[in-house]
């Protein structure tokens, strides 16, 4: 698949942004991969949890605007103002497609992160449900320092709600670097790893997803997602009260009660 490999497993999809001489910097075609591949995961019930990681050393230093991209870069004079912007609109409507994807498919999504989760490539990793890093990790949205908005692909929507207003403005507004150490703190990354071993742990965590219940994983995800636009509670409510009257009618609960009463750990059927 050109710049991003795809492997499955058992229960798994791992999907690896393969650039490494550019440290994964994303390119459109880049782009219309992933789209695809999430398209094709969405309707795809044997697979329940993707791992999504850089090869190299970088998870990925965002999109190639310098290079092969989107036309956001700066242009010369001669060239037509509206034309720039037709072209910068357009890939950046369809770059935001991965973002919105990485939320839609049913399966949750761990990043494994280490080098360089800049500008684009952090707006990815904040789209998925976990993120695991090694030390190396360091995420930043550098866009006030090149003439952008920090509004990129979500993530003037993702972070404060991830970390709260206040912490996500300091670090838009300065456009600073933020550690793994940090991110761990500030709960944006769900496990530390050795260095270099942040895929390994990715795979760990992803294991222990799949011995959960199918239905309640996809649910689960599905109710997060819409908690985030809720109008209320009572709306929520009756959201969840619907999902939990279907899981009576599962085979996945049938078998949680069962291992339950027996003291054995549940096996679901990977279906």
């Amino acid at each position: 698949m050109g710049d991003i490999e795809f492997e499955r497993r058992d229960g798994l999809a791992v999907i690896t942004l393969s650039r490494p001489e550019r440290l994964n910097a994303v390119t459109p075609a880049m782009v219309e991969e992933l789209i695809a591949l999430f398209d094709r995961l969405a309707t795809d019930p044997a697979t329940r949890v993707v791992v999504l990681t850089g090869a190299g050393r970088a998870f990925t230093a965002g999109m190639d605007i310098l290079g092969d991209g989107a036309g956001a870069a700066p242009a010369d004079e001669a060239s037509e103002p509206e034309g720039r912007v037709a072209r910068a609109y357009s890939g950046m409507v369809r770059s935001g497609e991965i973002i919105l994807r990485l939320r839609e498919i049913p399966q949750p999504v761990i990043a494994a992160l280490h080098g360089p989760v800049v500008g684009m490539g952090m707006a990815i990793a904040l789209a998925c449900d976990l993120r695991v890093a090694d030390p190396t990790a360091k995420f930043m949205a550098p866009f006030l320092k090149l003439g952008f908005s920090a509004g990129d692909l979500g993530l003037t929507w993702m972070l404060p709600r991830l970390i709260g207003t206040s912490r996500a403005a300091e670090i838009f507004y300065r456009a600073r670097s933020v550690t793994s150490a940090e991110a761990r703190e500030l709960g944006l990354i769900a496990e530390m790893a050795d260095e270099g071993a942040d895929l390994e742990a990715a795979l760990a965590l992803a294991a222990e997803l799949l011995a959960k219940s199918p239905f309640g994983l996809r649910h689960t995800k599905e109710l997060l997602n819409l908690s985030l636009d809720a109008s209320g509670l009572r709306a929520h409510l009756a959201v969840e009260n619907r999902t939990q009257t279907l899981a009576f009618l599962t085979e996945d609960l049938t078998e949680g009660f069962a291992a339950t009463v027996e003291k054995r750990e549940p096996r679901f059927r990977n279906r």
